[in-house]
């Protein structure tokens, strides 16, 4: 913790980072505190993984705990529910021998607690741009006394689509001369650089010319495999225990719920998260991986940034990203803070393009595996994804059937369903 001493930190901030066991600042806080405590606006390109919560939130703390609860003085503009929910709690660690308090502001969740924090004017508001947006309707939202402004991975909210309305949030904040903003995203197409250079005044400018690259300690390795094999193939090599606690990640959400379904009638405990799954679901969910309750999260790229999880083992990509940046997001949940992981990559032969787009862009040739004893031509008995076509058909099917039971049962014809005894309805209801 020594190391954290020459940023001029208050005595109390340093006590914080002390319970959390910060050894030495990562590279992107080394280079960002500086410049972001002197009070200058920031350019950083920042992979996942490196640190930069703390790069940003231990200069606002610093600010704010001089004269805390005098009105909402930092906003912070995130792209997922995941992210701003993980940054609030990575501020109250770091804010704890303080009177800074932060609350997060995101959709999914009830809108009147957020309501009582903006009416407070929490110093810290960490927020997601569409519900921001709602409680921006309304006057008991107040920005007046705003002095610093981030936006944190700000590539991803272009991914989004999430620009215009990041450009609908920054009409509506109060013009502000000394505002300081601190801009902080992974990769720098051009609508972000664009957007940059409205927002910020003569930034410093830390990596912008670096090329992203998987963190380091991480292992890869690809496991060539047909399309159809890949569920088997992932739960052999957890039955054997080559694989941890594991993110797995999935090209849609309906493949997300055919795999996590196969996982749980393997009898591995698994856990599923991505954009159809209620917030309380999804809360549920990465609380109870965290905590060792699933071994395995199933998952779309929604948790492919931004997210916390300390000691994860393994990374999967079930499916290729479709793009390097995407694979490097992915892979970067693992070795973390200078930690070790794994990260595996299953390809199926037309996934093949994608792979030698990755090796191209990190420069680096991934190790093939072959795993012994699995039979690679064995037959399968369900393919993984149902077609797009024959899921719209069956719910068609479905909807016309329930239609036509409506309109018997109103001319009389047939009884209602009967109702089926309450064991019976419990034990179906508890399935997933």
């Amino acid at each position: 913790m020594v190391d954290f001493n020459k940023f001029g930190l208050h005595a109390d901030v340093l006590r914080a980072i002390g319970d959390l066991e910060f050894t030495k600042p990562t590279p992107i806080q080394s280079d960002a505190i500086p410049h972001a405590m002197a009070g200058r606006d920031l350019l950083a390109c920042a992979s996942t993984g490196s640190g930069k919560t703390a790069a940003f939130l231990l200069p606002i703390i610093q600010r704010l705990r001089q004269q805390p609860g005098r009105g909402t003085r930092a906003l912070i503009i995130t792209p997922t529910r995941e992210l701003a929910a993980q940054i609030v709690e990575h501020a109250h660690a770091l804010a704890r021998h303080t009177r800074v308090r932060a609350a997060a502001v995101y959709g999914g969740v009830g809108m009147k607690p957020q309501q009582e924090a903006l009416r407070r004017g929490v110093d810290i508001i960490v927020a997601t741009p569409g519900r921001l947006l709602d409680h921006m309707q309304y006057d008991y939202t107040n920005f007046q006394k705003l002095e610093v402004l981030v936006l944190d991975e700000a590539d991803r909210m272009l991914d989004m689509g999430f620009l215009p309305d990041i450009r609908r949030v920054l009409k509506s904040l109060p013009v502000g001369a000394s505002r300081q903003t601190l801009f902080f995203s992974a990769t720098m197409p051009a609508p972000i650089v664009e957007l940059s250079r409205e927002l910020l005044n003569q930034p410093a400018r830390i990596n912008i010319e670096r090329k992203s690259a998987p963190v380091q300690g991480l292992a890869q390795a690809l496991y060539p495999v047909p399309q159809k094999l890949k569920p088997e193939l992932l739960i052999e090599l957890l039955k054997r225990d080559e694989i941890g606690n594991v993110i797995v990640f999935t090209r849609t959400k309906h493949r997300a719920n055919r795999l996590y379904e196969k996982i749980e009638r393997s009898g591995i405990a698994a856990a599923r998260i991505h954009g159809n799954r209620s917030q309380a679901q999804r809360t549920e969910a990465l609380a109870g991986f965290k905590k060792g309750r699933y071994r395995v999260l199933v998952a779309t790229d929604i948790v492919a940034r931004g997210i916390d999880i300390e000691a994860l083992d393994h990374v999967v990509n079930f499916d290729v990203p479709h793009t390097p940046d995407d694979y490097i997001h992915r892979v970067g949940r693992t070795a973390r803070a200078e930690m070790t992981g794994d990260a595996f990559t299953f390809v199926a032969p037309e996934e093949e393009p994608l792979v030698r787009d990755i090796e191209r862009a990190t420069q680096k040739k991934i190790e093939r595996r072959v795993v012994k004893g699995f039979d690679y031509d064995r037959k399968h008995d369900e393919a993984l994804e149902i077609p797009l076509a024959d899921r719209i058909a069956a719910i068609r099917a479905r909807k016309r059937e329930e239609r036509g039971r409506s309109e018997a049962r109103a001319r009389g014809e047939v009884a209602p369903r009967r109702r089926q005894p309450h064991r019976e309805r419990q034990g179906r209801s508890a399935r997933p």
